[in-house]
């Protein structure tokens, strides 16, 4: 081998090592702010528990007629999916929570093509517990009633219109959306008008109190509390992967 050759040899051996360590770097720099947004976001979590811990939970009164959606399990979740899937997963919310935009945003694709693909049915249980945390609007209450009437009249928009809520979740403390806003977004989750006309108008407001009351009195202690077949799930929701892994266990076992 000439020396030119092998000049330009071990001239390329270091440009690929350079690559390659640059490349080694940006793992890194990318696993390290991983880490950061993950550590950052369950601390923020953590500090919500512990403020809500210290203060009595404050849940809606049941006022006027219980009036339930159709559609309904027989235990009174709004179902998504094949009922023949061989996985439930149960989900417990509010959509002023938080966390729970956080779990929707870390599972909310996997969950798509875990319903899709038949591997699971979820069934959703709306719950209004943080109405204190929208200045006196009741977000909770309004956005989880306006969610019923589509589960009644539109069951096959309701997921959309779920995952179209989270995706515009108003902040905890703020006055929550509008009750126009709410129809917008209905709108373009593809919920037909006559039921977008209905949102507001309240028919399940004492619904959301009585299953809110009902969800507590269980033993739920928080949102989002998701189950396996009736198992808490004790995992990382925040983060993508051990859910998906547990339900698959689940539907192989």
């Amino acid at each position: 081998m000439s020396t030119h050759t092998r000049a330009r040899t071990q001239a390329q051996r270091q440009v690929r090592q350079a690559e390659e360590a640059r490349r080694a770097r940006k793992r890194r720099i990318a696993t390290a702010v991983g880490a950061l947004v993950i550590v950052g976001l369950v601390v923020a979590i953590v500090v919500v528990v512990v403020q809500a811990a210290g203060k009595e939970r404050t849940l809606p009164e049941v006022t006027g007629a219980v009036v339930a959606p159709a559609n309904l399990t027989a235990t009174g979740a709004v179902p998504v999916g094949d009922g023949a899937a061989p996985v439930t997963l149960e989900i417990y919310y509010d959509y002023m929570c938080p966390a729970c935009g956080a779990f929707e945003a870390a599972n909310g694709e996997e969950l798509d093509r875990l319903v899709a693909n038949g591997t699971a049915r979820i069934e959703l249980r709306p719950i209004a517990f943080l109405d204190e945390q929208s200045r006196g609007t009741e977000y909770s209450t309004r956005s989880a009633a306006a969610f019923a009437v589509v589960a009644d009249a539109a069951p096959d928009r309701a997921w959309a219109f779920h995952t179209a809520l989270y995706a515009q979740q108003p902040a905890e403390g703020s006055e929550g959306l509008t009750d126009d806003q709410i129809a917008a977004i209905a709108t373009g989750a593809g919920v037909p008008a006559e039921a977008v006309d209905r949102l507001s108008d309240g028919t399940y407001r004492p619904w959301v109190a009585s299953v809110t009351r009902e969800a507590f009195d269980s033993g739920v202690q928080g949102t989002p509390t998701v189950k396996i077949d009736g198992a808490v799930f004790g995992g990382n929701v925040y983060q993508v992967g051990p859910l998906t892994e547990a339900i698959e266990a689940a539907a192989a076992s």
